[in-house]
């Protein structure tokens, strides 16, 4: 029988650069949304999926991501000394069960060269992958990834995709993914993947099925991605290891998030604005105030 699966690997180690000048000291992936950071909601995710192994993939200039991840008895001392149970909780993720691991990669080159520089990490275990700078909003948004790894082991894969239905005019952002089903697949259903393209050119997607940032592995991902050519901007794509496994024979399967699991990716100032927003106005302690506030200025204009 498998392991269950324990560890995950989050890069995290992108410049930023089309979120400059907020970016330029700051990681993109500790810009505020609502309450916390980017990535805490994306740790928050892993630890309520019950991963308690993180591997973050850092970069230059990104040392504010292991402080804001490192233990602090002397702040959380004070905060039960003054009986504040409220922020003792949206501290919670550095008072589990989890151990926070970090590397650094030192060059842009690459997503799949980040998740790689996880190898010895996962050594001979299935992990999952998240996006550091990419969130889940749900009910419970650890859900997608619980199923996804329940269905991951049990059907042996070698890799299982969340993915995400996008406009036709949009598939040239994404990683772009064909499936065995002849239509668009039920959610929340592993169906097998025959193909996938990164970034395709305008008008040549073979469907409008995106990657939507969370990815379970078995090892044979890291055989994949050390046969991985780099493309000609010199970066080694995880899309192009995926579609190795699957010319190889793997069983690779796609995950369709469900309507009500909507991915957000804090990628550029658009998309940034829009998460913010969307997170503010959902947040259980101060998101009727935004509402009131946003009501009253609406009045105005």
């Amino acid at each position: 029988m498998t392991e269950p699966i324990t560890k995950a690997i989050i890069p995290a180690a992108g410049l930023g650069t089309r979120l400059l000048p907020a970016t330029k000291s700051q990681p993109k992936e500790m810009l505020p949304v609502g309450r916390k950071p980017v990535l805490q909601y994306v740790v928050e995710e892993l630890q309520a999926a019950g991963l308690r192994q993180l591997l973050i993939i850092t970069g230059r200039r990104k040392r504010t991501i292991e402080d804001h991840f490192d233990a602090d008895p002397v702040l959380v001392t004070a905060l039960k000394q003054a009986g504040n149970e409220a922020l003792l909780n949206d501290l919670a993720y550095i008072e589990g069960e989890s151990r926070f691991f970090y590397t650094r990669q030192s060059a842009p080159k690459g997503l799949g060269h980040a998740v790689s520089l996880g190898a010895d990490f996962a050594g001979s275990d299935h992990c999952v992958v998240a996006l550091g700078d990419s969130l889940i909003a749900a009910t419970d948004p650890s859900a997608p990834l619980q199923a996804m790894i329940k269905a991951h082991l049990h059907l042996e894969a070698a890799a299982t995709i969340a993915v995400e239905k996008v406009p036709v005019e949009e598939t040239f952002r994404y990683g772009i993914v064909s499936t065995s089903a002849s239509t668009d697949p039920p959610p929340g259903e592993p169906v097998a993947m025959t193909d996938i393209v990164e970034k395709p050119r305008a008008g040549t997607a073979p469907t409008s099925l995106a990657v939507a940032a969370r990815y379970v592995f078995s090892p044979a991902i890291f055989e994949a991605l050390d046969r991985t050519v780099p493309d000609r901007g010199g970066e080694i794509q995880l899309s192009d290891a995926i579609r190795m496994l699957i010319q190889m024979g793997q069983p690779v399967y796609a995950w369709l998030l469900s309507p009500d699991q909507v991915r957000y990716d804090v990628g550029n100032f658009e998309s940034y604005f829009r998460t913010f927003f969307d997170f503010a106005l959902a947040d259980e302690r101060y998101g009727y105030l935004v509402r009131k506030y946003i009501k009253a200025k609406a009045y105005e204009l």
